[in-house]
């Protein structure tokens, strides 16, 4: 079954973001200010790019939408920083057609599909957090546990509800265990043939209203990074107190996520004065 993942970076289009803008050029200079891209290179190195890079089911495509708006300078850094993960495929989209930013996402994943006549397995992912190394070797097996359910239903939610929350920075990591439901992070969602929903047609948090969701709080499977330019208004004022990793946390991070304190020390360090 195929296994289609979409991941925003900084895509400038209206509507489906907390942090509202009247404009798309007030979007576009928000999204694509100096810091708050550096800021967002920085945890996509240490975070998204690792875990996807040492995914224990290579069989997957991971989309990378951004705008075609993205500065140059921006644009080539991504490519760089993706050239050696086989399973990634920036995705160049205008936003000036007047389509909102759900629209644009589901005809991104739609298009990606091998055969709309047959299921998919998809899932969406931000720019700044991390899915275990196993979160789609996980999703497949999830097919077979549910295989009934999805025989009956068009759409099923797929929910890894315990994993971490951090804050990555020139320090290192520091982090506590959270159960989240429905948060974005480590949710996945079946779709069957021939209907061409995607994972984008719903609010993440509100997809239990439209569709059988499947939990699974067994083993962490997500880190979320929580920093200045967090989107969601309860992640970017976050003070919850968190700790540095442990020793047995740190090899946990390295083993489960593929993230390396000591590259994010350097990288997050890096151009800092």
């Amino acid at each position: 079954m195929q296994v289609i993942g979409l991941c925003r970076f900084s895509f400038p289009a209206l509507g489906s973001f907390q942090i509202e803008h009247e404009t798309l050029e007030d979007r576009r200079r928000y999204l694509y200010s100096p810091e708050r891209l550096e800021e967002r290179f920085r945890l996509f190195e240490t975070s998204t790019l690792p875990c996807f890079r040492e995914h224990t089911d290579e069989d997957f495509l991971l989309l990378v939408a951004v705008g075609e708006c993205l500065p140059k300078a921006a644009f080539d850094r991504l490519k760089d920083l993706t050239a050696g993960i086989k399973q990634v495929r920036i995705v160049q989209k205008s936003a000036e057609s007047g389509e909102k930013h759900r629209q644009i996402m589901k005809g991104i994943l739609n298009t990606a599909r091998d055969d709309l006549d047959q299921p998919c397995l998809q899932f969406r992912h931000d720019d700044d957090d991390a899915v275990s190394v196993d979160f789609v070797e996980r999703l497949r097996e999830a097919t077979e546990d549910s295989k009934a359910l999805m025989s009956r239903n068009r759409t099923v939610g797929i929910d890894f509800n315990k994993g971490f929350v951090a804050r990555l920075n020139a320090d290192g990591i520091k982090a506590a265990e959270a159960f989240k439901s429905l948060i974005g992070v480590g949710l996945g969602m079946y779709v069957a043939g021939g209907c061409k929903h995607t994972i984008f047609s719903f609010a993440h948090h509100r997809i239990g209203r439209f569709m059988p969701v499947v939990s699974y709080p067994d083993a962490p499977m997500w880190v979320r990074s929580l920093h200045a330019s967090n989107d969601s208004w309860g992640a970017r004022n976050n003070t919850e107190d968190l700790s540095p990793l442990s020793p047995e946390q740190e090899g946990e991070f390295i083993a489960r996520f593929a993230i390396d304190q000591n590259l994010v020390r350097q990288v997050h360090s890096a151009g800092c004065t």
